[in-house]
């Protein structure tokens, strides 16, 4: 690695070698919890967090309902710490997740869940974080310092922890196959910078993000750091809705990425990246069943559920250029800090 080079860029690089430790370390605090949620045996979950970490929620949400039929709901971390209100959550698993642990609105909300009723369970960076303190089980993410503010890596740990911790619970042994193979995987990911992409945005100061199912939260993280780290106006929309409405806006060259992971929704996401490509947009898609708009290549994972994965991990690759080549520096954003505590 160069001198020359970002920390948004050493930490996207690092992405295999920390989940790499997350899965050597790791396994015991993920046993524990996935024992817990057993007993438990929920007939629904819960997830609180913020930001990027709302994103991991909404992908553990799809691969929860996906794998065992067991779903869950984002719950506002104001209801706790600005209306001060009480959720009856007994029987429930609750899943916060956060990179830092401390912020106080996830911390109060993740109190009030285990004072409700709910087995509350921890996803964060650091173990010894306010954020675990107050709950039942904690998943140490190991995905050692981030110093830019752009979350990358820990992202990526706080997904694998997730959906290590489901497939723990499932006892579904080729997810966790895949899982065990994720470093080799993400490897050609972070290499994978798509630069077709970076040319199209060239000049551009809009751009559409589509996802479907697992996907549509890794959309929502790719609009999140567009604008975080490049100034792009980006909105993320699920491929069912982006043609009520959204679609209108599209004019000749805008530019739409599509990421799809190899599922039954890959099909019909591709089908809309087709259309949207026949209106003169110019679309770039995850997927090789694309006729009209461009084929990215997609590092796979063996799994679809672990897809998503390699697919943020490419996309980081090819944001942080896109930054770079705009003359913005990706780990000092500005109006923004490592670490929001809202209340």
């Amino acid at each position: 690695m160069s001198a020359s080079q970002s920390q948004m860029r050493r930490e996207v690089l690092e992405i295999p070698v920390a989940v790499d430790r997350l899965l050597q370390k790791g396994g015991a605090d993920i046993s524990r919890a996935a024992d817990a949620m057993r007993a438990r045996s929920p007939a629904y979950m819960v997830s609180v967090a913020r930001g990027s970490s709302d994103h991991v929620a909404t992908y553990l949400k799809y691969a929860s309902e996906l794998l065992m039929g067991t779903p869950i709901a984002s719950i506002g971390p104001s209801v706790a710490s600005i209306y001060h209100r009480k959720l009856a959550l007994e029987g429930a698993v609750c899943l916060s997740v956060s990179q830092s642990g401390k912020s106080p609105d996830i911390v109060q909300m993740a109190k009030m869940a285990r004072e409700g009723g709910a087995l509350s369970i921890a996803m964060t960076n650091d173990p010894g974080s306010p954020l675990a303190q107050v709950s039942d089980h904690t998943l140490n993410l190991h995905a050692g310092p981030e110093i830019s503010v752009a979350a990358t890596k820990t992202f990526v740990n706080s997904a694998v922890a997730g959906i290590w911790l489901l497939a723990e619970w499932a006892e579904d042994d080729a997810l966790s196959n895949a899982i065990r193979n994720l470093p080799t995987a993400l490897e050609k990911a972070v290499r994978n910078d798509w630069p077709e992409v970076r040319q199209a945005l060239s000049g551009r100061g809009s751009i559409f993000c589509l996802g479907r199912g697992t996907t549509n939260a890794i959309s929502n993280e790719a609009a999140l750091k567009f604008k975080e780290t490049c100034q792009i106006h980006a909105e993320s929309y699920s491929s069912a809705e982006v043609l009520h409405g959204p679609v209108s806006i599209v004019d000749g060259g805008f530019p739409v990425i599509a990421l799809g992971a190899k599922d039954e929704a890959e099909t019909a996401l591709a089908a809309v990246a087709d259309e949207i490509a026949a209106k003169g947009a110019t679309v770039f898609a995850t997927s090789d069943k694309v006729q009209k708009a461009t084929s990215l290549p997609a590092v796979r994972t063996g799994h679809a559920l672990t897809d998503p994965i390699a697919l943020i991990a490419s996309f980081y690759a090819m944001v942080e250029q896109t930054a770079a080549s705009r003359g913005i520096n990706p780990d000092t954003p500005r109006h923004l800090k490592k670490v929001t505590e809202t209340v």
